[in-house]
């Protein structure tokens, strides 16, 4: 299959490109910047339309990653740099598609499990799940997260593209153990002593292997049935006490020093990112996949850790 990326130069990515190259299928990167020894690059600016649009003519899959990292302070210039690179690269790809004399079979669109409600008296499957944004228990300032994730979902709900099975991919934080993920940014704060509860610890997090989240996007490759929202998420999600505590077992590392709210607030200003990220609580379990018995190969955090853990050594060796 000829299978197009559009910000694929990105962590996730390059580990899926990689994977789908050595399946041998035929992969186009579509990237504002990037260049690439390894995966064939088309330029884009992720807003307009372009000769790229001759990369999504003919293919069979699309499998849109594009958005900035909401690893940031929300601040005006970085919250409108969020929502349009969401919400413009959705737009045109949906209108490359509708355009398409040959459209693909499917489009594969990032999302995020952060669309759903911080709650702790039940987890948020597709079917049940409540969508937040109107939570009494959370800062109003987390509203814009909830409010991105929903206008970057109206987009690909809006494209006219009849021809073209649309999955929209709500991922949990994907564990990966390369530099400059999610992963990479917890195992540091492990080192430093710094891997303790945050807040009162009883916060959800809801997570997936990067085996996993390579298999699911395999499985909808596969599964021409399935439409709409998916999770992308370990069936086990687990307090932030939980979760640090078994890390911090893999890394060796006895002491976490915990981190009161304000004590994180402070933290966040420091590093220039914002709390939401470690105090929302985000308990979401993939209902679809495993309605239809999706085997994870690291369902549960207490294994995956340690083998994040050592492979995490090994590319800083």
């Amino acid at each position: 299959m000829k299978i197009v990326i559009p910000g694929g130069s990105g962590q996730i990515g390059n580990l899926l490109a990689r994977v789908l190259m050595r399946m041998g299928h035929e992969v186009v990167v579509l990237s504002r910047t990037g260049t690439s020894k390894l995966l064939r690059v088309a330029s884009w600016d992720g807003e307009t339309a372009g000769d790229w649009i001759n990369e999504i003519e003919g293919s069979d899959v699309v499998i849109n990653l594009s958005g900035k990292s909401v690893n940031c302070r929300y601040n005006q210039k970085n919250r409108e740099e969020i929502v349009n690179s969401r919400t413009r690269s959705t737009r045109v790809i949906g209108e490359a598609i509708a355009g398409c004399k040959n459209p693909p079979r499917l489009w594969l669109q990032a999302g995020t499990a952060t669309i759903y409600s911080h709650r702790f008296d039940a987890a948020n499957d597709e079917k049940s799940g409540i969508i937040g944004g109107n939570e009494s228990n959370a800062p109003f300032k987390w509203k814009f997260s909830t409010d991105v994730a929903k206008a970057w979902e109206k987009e690909i709900h809006e494209a006219k593209t009849p021809h073209t099975r649309k999955v929209i991919m709500r991922s949990a934080m994907t564990m990966s153990p390369d530099p400059g993920g999610i992963f990479d940014t917890l195992m540091s704060l492990v080192r430093m002593g710094l891997g303790g509860t945050a807040g009162n610890g009883k916060q959800y997090v809801s997570w997936i292997h990067e085996f996993d989240f390579i298999r699911a996007v395999e499985w909808l490759l596969e599964n021409e049935d399935i439409e709409g929202p998916v999770n992308l998420a370990s069936p086990n999600p687990l307090p932030q006490s939980q979760f640090m505590k078994i890390l911090r077992k893999s890394a060796g590392v006895p002491v976490g020093l915990p981190s009161t709210k304000w004590m994180l607030e402070a933290g966040a200003l420091l590093i220039r990112t914002e709390t939401e990220l470690l105090l929302k609580s985000r308990n979401v379990i993939p209902g679809i996949l495993e309605s239809r018995r999706f085997r994870f190969k690291m369902p549960f955090w207490v294994d995956a850790a340690p083998e994040l853990v050592a492979r995490w050594k090994r590319i800083g060796k």
